[in-house]
């Protein structure tokens, strides 16, 4: 039954990207869908980076990096070289091939597209059936409040390497946001709502943020489920066990389930975390959630389903 469901997945990072791939494998067009993170879009050189977008696309492209979890394999870095040698910034490292998709992204939005229509003419370039939409046309970015000072995202984590203290988050421009219609039309009949193992609080919070979208998501009789990106205390990916501990949350899954709140209507945590199903207020599923292999992923997607099935 868990192959007959029709799903929508929220994600962001590599983490997310890791399951969405898992379920790319799984289902069909018609029965799988992605809203990704765009948050930690950020302008540079002049032109629009979509990382969580670029980061989903080249993975469900089979075209990620196998090494990072982001940037395409096989990259070449003579863009980077050169600006180095002029003395520009260098901080944030985009490879030539990466270089020509952010370009044009740039020119079409310049040029009227919206985001929405350059993310779908992306995936169509790189032969991705599954539909992927930006949270929103508009632009919003997320802005990580230090002691010290505020700082842009991509500052904090790429630029910084994510060494401020973090002390909350603010969303720019989110009062203007508005869901892609699409997404919107195709959330009306899901079976399932699969939150992605992403940073809840850079990647999640985001997408749950644009007025009126988690009230939809909460409105819908289908089940929606979190993935933990906290693994035994950790996150394998990212800052998030970082900032958790900064903003004086416990480092835990249970944690995380507690942040989304009455949101969820299932869990998935790690085996590591078995003991700690108990302390979830919703219903829980355990199993190995560490995506290190494409069979990881794949079980790992498969296991969500079928909570999934058992949900409905």
């Amino acid at each position: 039954m868990s192959r007959d469901l029709k799903i929508l997945a929220l994600t962001g990072g590599v983490g997310g990207a890791k399951l969405a791939f898992g379920l790319s494998k799984l289902l069909p067009p018609e029965q799988l869908a992605f809203i990704a993170n765009t948050g930690d879009d950020f302008e540079h050189f002049g032109l629009t980076i979509c990382p969580d977008l670029d980061t989903l696309t080249y993975t469900l492209a089979e075209t990620a990096n196998p090494e990072t979890g982001w940037g395409r394999q096989d990259e070449t870095w003579n863009f980077m070289a050169a600006m180095e040698q002029l003395g520009g910034e260098t901080w944030f490292s985009l490879g030539d091939r990466d270089l020509a998709l952010h370009h044009q992204r740039s020119q079409m939005l310049a040029e009227g597209s919206a985001l929405s229509e350059v993310t779908d003419t992306v995936r169509r370039a790189f032969d991705i059936k599954h539909a992927i939409w930006p949270m929103s046309d508009s632009p919003v970015r997320t802005i990580v409040a230090t002691p010290e000072e505020e700082l842009a995202f991509q500052h904090y984590f790429v630029r910084d390497r994510c060494k401020p203290a973090v002390t909350g988050f603010r969303f720019d421009g989110i009062d203007r946001a508005a869901p892609i219609q699409e997404a919107l039309n195709w959330l009306e009949s899901v079976d399932a709502i699969v939150i992605c193992p992403s940073n809840p609080f850079v990647s999640v919070d985001p997408m749950l943020s644009i007025p009126g979208f988690r009230d939809r998501l909460k409105a819908r009789s289908a089940p929606v489920i979190a993935v933990s990106p906290i693994i035994g205390g950790q996150a394998l990916k990212g800052p998030a066990a970082k900032m958790m501990k900064e903003l004086g949350v416990p480092v835990t899954s249970t944690a995380v389930a507690a942040h989304y709140g009455d949101l969820i209507d299932g869990f998935v945590l790690d085996n590591t975390d078995a003991h700690a199903a108990s302390e979830v207020s919703c219903a829980t599923v355990v199993t190995n959630s560490v995506m290190v292999t494409l069979e990881d992923r794949i079980k790992l997607a498969e296991r969500t389903l079928d909570f999934a099935s058992e949900l409905i």
